[in-house]
């Protein structure tokens, strides 16, 4: 199984990475240390806000987010970051309204994936609205087999079996167009797509 493991972290790229959580956690030790030094450091802020989000800190991220806001006021990152932290809240107005007032400032923030975002917030309440979002992350991301590989998750979590079985086949359709340098990257949503397509 080690074998495996390392043969797909160095080739592939499916199975997720057991040091990434050991180097946030430093990371987040870090950053707190750094802003204990100099409590006005709104970078360090920032980037502590982001980390705790990815470890699901939610209520902890938002109150270091409002800290700073006069400072980030026009960053698309910042408030597409808050959003994100809002409708994992439950503020789903409220976080909505932001992560596009970030999405306004630069529809391409974080590579489009605030869309994916807002549209796995409202599937289960809004399919028109979900499926919105979904189209408007494949305008930012044609050319990359992830994308097509979560617009496919996302029509199949709707019913939309049809449309999620040409998501994926495009998914693998892109991978094989794509230069050989790129298709590590990408090779691992290509295989997702394959079996998922296969179900």
């Amino acid at each position: 199984l080690l074998i495996l493991y390392f043969l797909d972290r160095r080739y592939v790229g499916i199975f997720p990475s057991i040091t990434k959580p050991f180097k946030r956690m430093r990371q987040i030790s870090k950053l707190r240390t750094t802003i204990s030094l100099n409590p006005n450091d709104v970078s360090s802020k920032f980037d502590l806000a982001r980390s705790l989000a990815e470890r699901k800190k939610y209520r902890e991220a938002k109150d270091l987010l409002l800290q700073i806001e006069d400072r980030y006021e026009q960053s698309a990152e910042y408030w597409v970051e808050l959003g994100h932290v809002n409708l994992k809240l439950g503020a789903l107005e409220e976080g909505e309204a932001q992560m596009l007032r970030g999405l306004e400032i630069n529809r391409k923030a974080r590579y489009g994936q605030p869309y994916l975002w807002l549209a796995e917030t409202f599937r289960h309440t809004n399919h028109d609205k979900a499926l919105q979002y979904v189209t408007q992350y494949q305008e930012i991301q044609s050319s990359s087999s992830e994308a097509y590989y979560l617009a496919g998750s996302m029509y199949k979590a709707l019913g939309r079996s049809e449309d999620a079985k040409r998501a994926f086949e495009e998914s693998t359709a892109v991978y094989r167009s794509l230069p050989k340098y790129k298709k590590r990257q990408e090779r691992g949503w290509a295989l997702r797509s394959f079996f998922a397509k296969m179900k």
